[in-house]
């Protein structure tokens, strides 16, 4: 498979799995989580599913298209785990839907990266609420959901908070 076949695969699928995580929350509460901002085509998407002013995105610094970027008050800036464990009181419990894009070229730091940004998730998601991410997250408290459909196995993963 070529390289941009792979790409297209991995927002297809990402695409569907935002879309579906907030079929299975609608007219939920709560606040949602966005983790690496980029270009910002996923946050223009979160804003067509979610309520604008519900979303929080947490990046190291702001690259993203002028359209795409959320205000001083939902825009997050630094390091994630320290922004995290900054943002833990606020959002204790709240988080409805988390979307984690923390990968990067180096397989292994990104896992590990995942796994310590889980371990500081675990408080700030409500019962019932969902993750999706670009990484494994092993929790003992999240259960993998089904993908939809047509999405490949490893590609991206689905979590439930119990």
């Amino acid at each position: 498979m070529s390289r941009l076949d792979s790409f297209i695969r991995r927002m297809t699928a990402q695409r569907d799995c935002l879309d579906h995580a907030a079929e299975q929350l609608s007219g939920r509460d709560g606040v949602v989580l966005e983790f690496g901002l980029g270009n910002g085509r996923t946050y223009d998407h979160l804003c067509s599913l979610f309520d604008k002013s519900d979303i929080y995105v947490f990046d190291r610094h702001v690259k993203a298209h002028e359209d795409c970027i959320p205000d001083n008050e939902h825009m997050i800036i630094g390091d994630f785990l320290d922004s995290l464990k900054d943002a833990s009181a606020k959002f204790e419990r709240l988080a409805k839907f988390v979307h984690c894009d923390v990968g990067s070229g180096d397989k292994a730091a990104s896992m590990a990266l995942a796994q310590k940004v889980g371990d500081l998730l675990e408080g700030l998601i409500q019962t019932g609420g969902i993750v999706v991410s670009d990484q494994p997250i092993e929790r003992a408290n999240w259960e993998a959901l089904p993908l939809p459909a047509g999405i490949a196995e490893g590609r991206i993963y689905l979590y439930r908070q119990l």
